[in-house]
């Protein structure tokens, strides 16, 4: 069945191959980018069936005007994918505030502003799947150099997981999905940004940083266009994860972490657990 999507950040990466595809499917797409013409350069597909929009994430007035565009054209929207982000390079200490607020603004406030205003159509109606991008470097942040954006991705996995819990019972799902590594542009400079100051003790960090971008790029295990495929997966499921990380590496990372999580957590059990009062468990 044909469905209505709104896609973010649609002019590269994992947006893009997802937008072609679901033309390529038949659905509906309003798709949005900073550059409309950069959108509509890249989408082959020409139709009625596709609403490309520029939109600037970070002004929520410029949200809920283009959530209304859609909501015009196509008459609902039915499964929403918070795509659009940016990657920032650098040690905490090195960012600073601007920069700081800047990677929030778009990658968390941005996601938020779009919830907000897509919530009340999906509430009238009873059903709706909106999909937050996440990373594993929203539940893995040991990569030096990348604190904050890995805060950023966090802090979607959290928001995710409890508006799934408020929006269930209304007929909407929620599924935050965090893809390791896939052979995007995300890692070039024109997602990939690093603050403009530097301190020489950090110099281990900013090569993990030059790794990234000239070692690592070009050669993720990560296929884009299974990654659509399983985002048109999810949409049809009656009962979608809360939860799905993407790629080997991704499942890999994860594990990885739960054993060192739980390992900590034995070791340091006793010191843990002794600040109940007394008398708590007394019967």
């Amino acid at each position: 069945m044909s469905k209505v999507w709104f896609v973010t950040g649609a002019s590269k990466g994992l947006g893009l191959n997802l937008v072609e595809k679901l033309l390529k499917s038949g659905h509906k797409v309003a798709a949005t980018s900073r550059n409309k013409k950069q959108l509509t350069e890249k989408v082959s597909e020409n139709s009625d069936n596709f609403l490309p929009l520029a939109m600037d994430l970070t002004d929520e007035n410029d949200v809920k005007s283009t959530i209304g565009k859609v909501l015009s054209y196509f008459g609902g929207i039915d499964v929403v994918v918070n795509n659009a982000g940016y990657g920032l390079g650098g040690a905490i200490e090195e960012l600073q505030h601007d920069e700081v607020h800047q990677n929030f603004d778009v990658n968390v406030y941005g996601s938020l502003h779009v919830i907000r205003n897509i919530l009340p159509g999906m509430r009238e109606r009873g059903s709706g799947h909106i999909m937050n991008i996440a990373s594993i470097g929203g539940f893995v942040a040991t990569f030096p150099g990348y604190g904050i954006y890995c805060a950023t991705k966090f802090a979607v996995q959290g928001f995710s997981e409890a508006l799934e819990a408020e929006v269930k019972p209304l007929g909407i799902h929620v599924t935050c999905v965090s893809p390791g590594y896939f052979r995007t542009e995300f890692l070039s400079s024109d997602s990939m940004q690093t603050g403009e100051r530097t301190i020489d003790v950090y110099e281990f960090a900013r090569e993990t940083v030059r790794v990234h971008a000239q070692d690592i790029h070009g050669n993720q295990a990560g296929d884009p266009a299974k990654a659509a495929d399983v985002f048109i997966k999810l949409s049809k499921m009656d009962n979608p994860p809360t939860h799905l990380y993407l790629g080997s590496d991704a499942y890999e990372f994860v594990n990885q972490k739960i054993a060192n999580l739980q390992e900590m957590m034995e070791a340091h059990k006793s010191l843990g657990v002794s600040t109940d009062f007394e008398n708590v468990n007394a019967s």
